[in-house]
């Protein structure tokens, strides 16, 4: 199932700003190019410009990412963050990560990207118990999600914007034929979301779906 119209594909593409430039579309041609059979793992760069632009809207200083690929995502909110604000992106994939470091180093962002290494909620379990974040990007091990969900809740500031990626699963998420781990987990934290009184929240039918949660 096609939630994105493929003859729409370009058209949107177009109408996203910012486009694009020399550097995203670098790191998007390497990660098709090294990784064929991973592009899904890649956002799309509408979905980019969206991050970019929620970055600053929100006015978000301190953000995590859960689940950083070749980096391409992170590039895209670390560009929009004050000359003072910080990525924590975590990952554990050293080789897809290199990608990423050497693109954010060309983009002149790496200062503001902290990248580490280690499965994500061990990451977020280590951290200060007063450390909070502005935005946290949500776009990895689908299964993961529901404890990812809750390890960041209660570490977002109020107001603060929870963005989860492939929530509707290419429609699988509405197929009652469809039962494997991944898609049962999508379901699972899709209704704890919108059952949690802690947030208000928006499912969206953007490329593979996208939740906003903002945290009240």
């Amino acid at each position: 199932m096609e939630i994105v119209n493929p003859a729409l594909d370009s058209y949107l593409i177009a109408h996203a700003t910012p486009a694009a430039d020399e550097v995203l579309r670098d790191l998007a041609e390497e990660t098709r190019r090294t990784y064929p059979d991973l592009t899904s793992m890649q956002i799309t760069q509408d979905e980019g410009a969206l991050l970019a632009l929620l970055v600053g809207l929100t006015g978000a200083r301190r953000i995590i990412e859960v689940g950083t690929f070749t980096g391409y995502s992170a590039l895209c909110m670390a560009r929009a963050l004050p000359a003072d604000g910080t990525l924590l992106a975590c990952d554990i994939n050293e080789e897809w990560t290199s990608v990423a470091r050497r693109y954010w180093e060309r983009a002149g962002v790496a200062d503001r990207i902290e990248l580490r290494l280690a499965p994500a909620l061990e990451t977020i379990r280590a951290l200060p118990a007063e450390e909070t974040f502005d935005l946290a990007f949500i776009d990895a091990d689908k299964v993961g999600y529901p404890d990812y969900w809750e390890a960041l809740v209660p570490r977002m500031r109020r107001g603060g914007l929870l963005v989860l990626d492939n929530v509707l699963r290419s429609g699988k998420v509405v197929d009652p034929e469809v039962r494997d781990e991944a898609t049962e987990a999508i379901r699972r934290v899709n209704d704890t979301i919108t059952a949690d009184e802690r947030v208000e929240s928006v499912l969206l039918p953007v490329r593979d779906g996208v939740t906003l949660a903002r945290r009240l």
